[in-house]
């Protein structure tokens, strides 16, 4: 892909990337994650697709959503020092991840350049896909 077929990134680091439903438009943001953060992006999505047999995928917001029939349980978001992890079910996961949001429910986790917990990461996956989804 050309730097001119690239998508532009937002002042945050941020890919951006048009609304679309399936893992096409998933697939096109990873892809445009800058840096150490596409291999992030690779390793979350193969985490979301074996924690949820019946995976549902968009790109709203310029940010790839992961989800079930009844709703979504999961998103990403880069930034320019990290990738931001939201759950929109956090705080029942066990343990909740550790950034608290002003929105009842969700918790966040930044992933940073370097090593990251990948096994919790996955276990929080793993435990949001078998929660009720939330409607956005």
């Amino acid at each position: 892909m050309s730097d001119a077929d690239r998508p532009r990134l937002l002042s945050s680091g941020n890919p951006q990337i048009p609304k679309g439903e399936g893992p096409a438009p998933v697939r096109a943001y990873i892809e445009a994650m800058p840096g150490w953060k596409r291999e992030v992006g690779d390793c979350l999505d193969r985490m979301a697709v074996r924690a949820c047999p019946d995976l549902r995928m968009a790109v709203r917001w310029n940010t790839p959503f992961y989800g079930k029939k009844d709703g979504w349980f999961f998103c990403m978001y880069c930034y320019t020092a990290h990738v931001q992890l939201s759950f929109f079910r956090g705080a029942d996961l066990v343990p909740p991840p550790p950034k608290q949001s002003k929105v009842a429910g969700v918790r966040y986790v930044d992933i940073r350049e370097g090593p990251w917990d990948q096994a919790q990461v996955e276990d929080w996956l793993v435990q949001a896909a078998q929660r009720p989804g939330v409607q956005l």
